[in-house]
């Protein structure tokens, strides 16, 4: 019986979400379905890469305001340890166990205590990522330690995505795909090569080509995206998915 209610529970809070068409609404529906999951606040991210769309974010919470303040005021997102471990997760992940995620530093745990101090204790998040075009995450945050039902955490995984999907939409069109810096596969060779600690000589000897050429290949993918380094370029092109770092670390794990 909890399974059937729960699951009636999640179509009716996927259905309000899916009828947003508004950032007003699809907050209204946040706050709706939040305490319904056993949660006291909610705050649902979604940020375009700005070489897709100079930085298209929306952004909708109700985090209390003096954490709002605190993080925006002191520039928090870049150091934020949740935020990170959205980097390492497929799936939404409780903050208690943060540390199976990223290392937790000592100013971490500094920034989750002012965070605590302000009525954010603990919680849920979950992370979505479109390589190359944007990443957001839903999470869903309580004001006590062990406030939230663990038989919940499917439903808020299953909201927060349906939750992300409608963030994408009213975020607006992106522009076309034909606009992302095309690299030719010689160039996309010599970029993951590169990705992998090659110098262009080693390059050169792996495709069986010149130096001078691995060195003219890395130039005009650097142009292409416009950058003027070597960790530009892999990072440019590992937002795109043109190289993964599954490509990178299979390799030197093999090797």
């Amino acid at each position: 019986m909890i399974d059937v209610m729960r699951l009636m529970l999640i179509e009716e809070l996927v259905a309000r979400i899916s009828e947003a068409r508004t950032e007003e609404q699809l907050y209204a529906t946040m706050r709706f379905a939040t305490p319904r999951l056993g949660f006291d606040h909610f705050a649902l991210a979604y940020e375009c890469t700005p070489a897709r769309s100079e930085g298209i974010t929306l952004l909708v919470h109700d985090y209390p305001d003096e954490w709002a303040k605190v993080y925006v005021g002191f520039d928090l997102g870049g150091a934020d340890p949740i935020r990170r471990a959205c980097g390492r997760s497929m799936t939404g992940f409780e903050w208690r166990h943060l540390d199976k995620y990223v290392p937790i530093t000592r100013g971490d745990r500094q920034m989750l205590a002012v965070g605590r101090d302000h009525g954010i204790v603990d919680g849920y998040t979950v992370p979505r990522h479109v390589p190359g075009e944007a990443s957001g995450s839903c999470s869903f945050a309580t004001r006590t330690d062990s406030a939230y039902s663990k038989t919940m955490l499917h439903a808020a995984e299953v909201v927060g995505a349906f939750a992300l999907a409608r963030a994408r939409c009213l975020a607006g069109p992106l522009p076309p795909g034909g606009q992302r810096p095309a690299l030719s596969e010689r160039q996309r060779e010599c970029v993951l090569w590169s990705a992998r600690g090659k110098t262009a000589g080693e390059i050169a000897t792996i495709l069986g080509i010149s130096e001078e050429t691995v060195v003219q290949h890395l130039k005009l993918a650097r142009e292409r995206y416009d950058v003027h380094s070597r960790q530009s370029l892999i990072l440019c092109a590992l937002f795109d998915g043109l190289i993964s770092f599954a490509d990178i670390f299979h390799w030197w794990r093999q090797n």
